[in-house]
């Protein structure tokens, strides 16, 4: 495991410790948890949120794809907003998926078809409409949306990934949150930033091997998105780490006269920071997670 690595995990476990502290599931979600959805019961594990007062009726469902550099993170992590997915009227399903560099590429894009496939089997027991799926992802979690996004919409590309995508399915549309989307940097060693030598080292634990130019470039999603691509909620925020690869994202979807909603929250002068949305307790970042949740009522109205 890389040095960059054993930081992720280490750092981002206190601080998503810290923003969690002392929240508790909401009265208005109904949950569902610990499912095993794949062979590995030790990590494919998913929970199942829904408003309480829907029944068990199909309405339109998120899938929750967490981040943390590929290499950390899990549904429990991710649980709480989740739920606050859930109380603006959806089914969510919030899931583990295999973590590098103990499971290298493409093992988490298997564990994400493999969700999906769980989900048509079970749309009826917990109330799916699986016509109605939005994807959610941030930073890495959402590189790894517009990367099944492409398998789902490229059968080509799919082949060469080796995923087979149950009943054709594509997603209604994505939320891009904070995201990773392409690897391309100045490899001088004067000019790369400390940033960057971070993300090679893992995508290196990605990939069980250092990157080389080729397979930086079969998971870049901007190299990536198609025609065939779903209407994107395209985010970041000043503050935001990763916000210089926002307007990039912007600019692929244009290219193909996609529809997408494009915001940077937040100011020069008053900040926010990598993946706020995930704050519970910042208003602003419920205010994204409301202007993401109203971006796909439009698109299922539309």
């Amino acid at each position: 495991m890389s040095e960059a690595s054993e930081r992720m995990r280490r750092e981002s476990s206190i601080n998503d410790a810290k923003r969690d502290k002392g929240l508790t599931t909401p009265k208005g979600v109904r949950r569902f948890n610990d499912i095993v959805y794949g062979d590995n019961e030790s990590v494919h594990r998913l929970d199942c949120m829904r408003p309480a007062d829907s029944g068990m009726e199909k309405i339109p469902v998120i899938v929750v794809v967490h981040g943390g550099g590929w290499v950390y993170g899990d549904k429990d992590l991710y649980q709480y907003y989740a739920c606050t997915l859930a109380e603006r009227g959806f089914a969510v399903v919030c899931y583990s998926y295999s973590l590098a560099p103990e499971y290298t590429f493409p093992a988490s894009f298997v564990d994400t078809n493999n969700v999906i496939s769980w989900m048509y089997d079970n749309a009826d027991k917990y109330g799916l409409d699986m016509d109605k799926v939005c994807l959610a992802g941030d930073s890495a979690g959402a590189h790894m949306t517009g990367i099944y996004t492409a398998i789902c919409t490229d059968e080509k590309y799919a082949s060469e990934i080796g995923i087979k995508v149950p009943n054709n399915f594509k997603p209604k549309a994505i939320f891009m949150n904070c995201g990773k989307y392409t690897f391309k940097q100045e490899k001088a060693a004067d000019n790369i930033s400390a940033d960057s030598v971070n993300d090679y080292e893992l995508m290196g634990d990605l990939m069980g091997h250092p990157a080389t130019d080729e397979e930086l470039d079969r998971i870049d999603v901007l190299k990536h998105v198609n025609a065939s691509f779903p209407p994107a909620f395209i985010m970041s925020s000043h503050g935001d780490f990763l916000l210089d690869q926002q307007p990039m994202l912007v600019e692929a979807y244009e290219k193909y006269h996609l529809k997408y909603e494009s915001r940077i929250y937040g100011s020069e002068s008053e900040p926010l920071f990598h993946v706020f949305h995930l704050d519970m307790n910042l208003a602003i970042g419920q205010k994204c997670n409301d202007d993401e949740c109203e971006f796909f009522r439009k698109v299922l109205n539309s």
